[in-house]
């Protein structure tokens, strides 16, 4: 039996899946099957998903990306270009596209959480399990529901900018690992002072 959880950039095979380092998957089908919840990805679209690094992603965790977008403007939402068959003299220039999904860094994505295309989720965010989200999540931010809406805010605005400021996902494994009880713990003033 594969394991549930693992780093999820060692299961990356899509050149348009960027992930960072120490981001884990948990999923009872294994970290293996991600890539089956990133619905609507095609090549020919060029959106990127961009998770950040230590991030806590649970199972059913999806990500909807542009290509799953229907032309708003037309009389009918059908696609019909992309059957082909004479149909393809439709073909917009250029269908609906909102950009990259980017997930911050530290972000924990609860059991089910689906993100629409387009979506940015700030560092240190929590998204409650089962929430839809359509709009960006502000860093530090815990937001749930469909659609998802901010709940509270993890820290003070002085903390939450102390932090980003700070950037401790970015210091090397050695120095994580020197101060993990400085980042584990609740004094920022403590994981300023890490060398």
């Amino acid at each position: 039996m594969a394991p549930r959880t693992g780093f999820l950039k060692n299961f990356i095979t899509r050149p348009n899946i960027l992930v960072g380092d120490y981001t884990y998957y948990d999923d009872p089908a294994g970290p293996g099957s991600f890539e089956e919840n990133v619905l609507y990805h095609f090549d020919f679209i060029g959106d990127r998903l961009v998770i950040g690094k230590f991030c806590s992603l649970a199972a059913g965790c999806r990500f909807v990306m542009n290509g799953g977008n229907h032309p708003t403007t037309w009389l009918t939402t059908y696609p019909f270009p992309v059957f082909g068959s004479g149909w393809e003299v439709a073909m917009p220039d250029r269908w609906p596209h909102h950009g990259d999904t980017v997930v911050g860094n530290d972000v924990w994505l609860g059991y089910g959480v689906l993100v629409m295309p387009g979506v940015t989720i700030g560092d240190g965010a929590i998204v409650a399990s089962g929430s839809v989200v359509t709009r960006d999540v502000p860093p530090y931010a815990v937001v749930g529901g469909n659609p998802a809406q901010v709940i509270r805010y993890r820290f003070e605005e002085s903390d939450r900018s102390r932090l980003l400021a700070l950037r401790w996902w970015d210091w090397d494994a050695a120095k994580i690992t020197r101060n993990l009880a400085a980042i584990c713990g609740t004094d920022i003033e403590r994981l300023r002072n890490c060398t």
